[in-house]
């Protein structure tokens, strides 16, 4: 009998226990404008000096509250992994570039820079890129390699769940022309883009990298496009090929592998 009363209170205990969810308002110099944020931190988060954090990008079309909205598990993750999960707003179409045609839209400053800044000036974060990672679904994806390629200063790991990792064969979707102008007319804002063109940033282990996408996803051939060149070019990576589409569902489940490898790989 007191082994069942135990189980009961440590189930109770288990369920009272929660992630806490933060919707904050973050500032962007750059840009001169508020941007809102969701922060996940861990139910122990007053208990425990400092935590290691990461950036969890949404796709296009979609805004900061995505992930705990559609993937409510996210939070028990964050506890069960001891991390603060930050969801950026990527401004419904930014594709979290800096861009050449909008002046306005300097989302690859923001995430890498200003809100990494914020994030560890306003909670216990351990404020080093061992500690630091970043992945995301689709146009978060290409954002998350796209990021983590060209600021490995910044962020030691990095994943990419159905990412949008080669934009060229897609030149009439996702307002892209907008950010890069049209891929006819200005090719080398395309090719510096894509997240394909930028192997050549990485050296063997200079970030643990995951790779993600389903067999039935429209982004499938690029993803293992980008397999096959890392393969080839001698970059350590994990990539996994499973049955799924573009859609929560896979995303879902694939967040779950995504935070088991991230935390695998960061060093407190």
């Amino acid at each position: 009998m007191k082994q069942l009363f135990l189980a009961l209170f440590v189930l109770l205990a288990l369920k009272s226990a929660a992630a806490d969810v933060d919707t904050v308002k973050t500032y962007s110099p750059s840009m001169k404008k508020e941007i809102k944020a969701v922060v996940i931190t861990p139910s122990n988060y007053k208990e425990k000096s400092k935590f290691p954090v990461v950036y969890l990008l949404h796709g296009y079309s979609g805004n900061y509250a995505n992930w705990v909205n559609s993937v409510p598990a996210i939070k028990t993750l964050a506890d069960q992994h001891q991390l603060i999960i930050v969801c950026p707003d990527g401004n419904y179409n930014s594709w979290y570039l800096d861009s050449p045609e909008q002046a306005n839209s300097k989302y690859e400053t923001y995430v890498a820079k200003e809100l990494v800044k914020w994030i560890d000036g306003n909670y216990k974060t351990i404020a080093d890129k061992k500690a630091r990672a970043i992945t995301g679904l689709s146009m978060g994806g290409h954002g998350a390699l796209y990021l983590a390629f060209r600021h490995q200063d910044v962020f030691s790991v990095a994943g990419s769940m159905s990412g949008g990792v080669d934009i060229r064969p897609f030149p009439n979707n996702w307002d892209m022309a907008k950010l890069l102008g049209t891929y006819a007319a200005k090719p080398t804002q395309w090719d510096n883009a894509s997240v394909i063109n930028l192997t050549n940033l990485l050296t063997p282990n200079s970030l643990a990298l995951i790779v993600q996408c389903g067999t039935e996803d429209f982004f499938y051939k690029v993803n293992v496009a980008l397999h096959e060149k890392l393969t080839y070019q001698n970059i350590p990576h994990t990539f996994i090929a499973n049955p799924g589409a573009h859609n929560w569902k896979y995303w879902a489940d694939a967040i779950h592998y995504q935070l088991v490898f991230i935390k695998a790989n960061l060093k407190e």
